[in-house]
């Protein structure tokens, strides 16, 4: 698939969502972009691309673009960044927080919702030592209709047993008869909202820590460096970001710097950076 049709909705989807589209995932794009064509009422994708060349609705735009990205998830996904939450990034925080009490988690990149509930489970599971504590974790993702998914929290017989124990899903899961529910505990600690990471993180306030896993890698190197100046700028000084297994800054930026030993976990490089909280 090439052709000034298929170039235009590169430029489309890495301008919309920094996603780069190189001639080589042709395949993908056809794969994606087929359902949707099928939906508009036409009959191949090379039409689709040429109603979002032309100019289609805002709608047919956004919903072009959403299906592009990669929705994958799972609750507890390669564990590692969660055990790292609960022994090595949790425990000074609370010990740095008694004053005040409040902790802020952020999860960039969401999907559908089941990095941010993990996280929440984690928390809830603390049980006396956060007692009485503000906790809020902010779950963001470009694409709104995966959104919507997470935040109704219901999840089929094959979602909730990707990474979760039987005890887990016991505790914190109700079975309904269209799938399993997440207790309205967790539900209530999380709230969704739709942001762009190319869009900055003006607004959303700083961060005790912050999630963007599994991201970064679908960026270019300048994109990359954008995204994790604008994250270390929403980090509190003593905050964390636990990146992708797969990820790394080295050669990318050096707003951050990795804690040694822990692989995916990084610190802000310089503390003067940050906001107060």
């Amino acid at each position: 698939m090439t052709g000034p049709d298929y170039d235009h909705f590169c430029r489309l989807v890495r301008q919309r969502s920094g996603l780069v589209l190189t001639p080589e995932k042709a395949y993908l794009v056809s794969s994606r972009l087929a359902p949707v064509a099928r939906t508009e009422g036409l009959g191949t994708v090379a039409q689709l691309l040429a109603v979002l060349r032309i100019g289609a609705s805002e709608a047919l735009v956004q919903q072009a673009v959403d299906v592009m990205a990669t929705h994958e998830s799972y609750f507890f996904r390669d564990a590692a960044p969660f055990e790292q939450l609960a022994d090595s990034v949790l425990p000074p925080l609370i010990a740095a927080r008694q004053t005040q009490r409040t902790l802020r988690i952020w999860c960039a990149a969401c999907s559908s919702g089941q990095e941010p509930y993990s996280v929440a489970m984690i928390l809830m599971e603390m049980g006396h030592r956060l007692a009485g504590w503000k906790l809020e974790i902010l779950a963001t993702d470009m694409s709104e209709p995966i959104l919507r998914k997470a935040s109704a929290g219901l999840y089929n017989d094959f979602e909730v047993k990707r990474g979760l124990s039987a005890e887990r899903q016991a505790r914190w899961f109700t079975q309904e008869p269209d799938g399993w529910r997440v207790s309205p505990k967790l539900q209530q600690m999380v709230r969704f909202r739709p942001h762009n990471l190319l869009q900055g993180s003006s607004g959303l306030g700083v961060f005790d820590v912050i999630f963007c896993r599994n991201v970064l890698i679908y960026f270019d190197i300048e994109t990359k460096r954008q995204i994790l100046d604008q994250l270390r700028r929403a980090m509190a000084v003593d905050g964390s970001l636990l990146l992708g297994s797969a990820e790394t800054v080295l050669g990318v930026s050096d707003a951050v710097q990795p804690v040694p030993g822990l692989r995916g976990l990084y610190r802000p490089a310089d503390g003067s950076l940050a906001r107060s909280a």
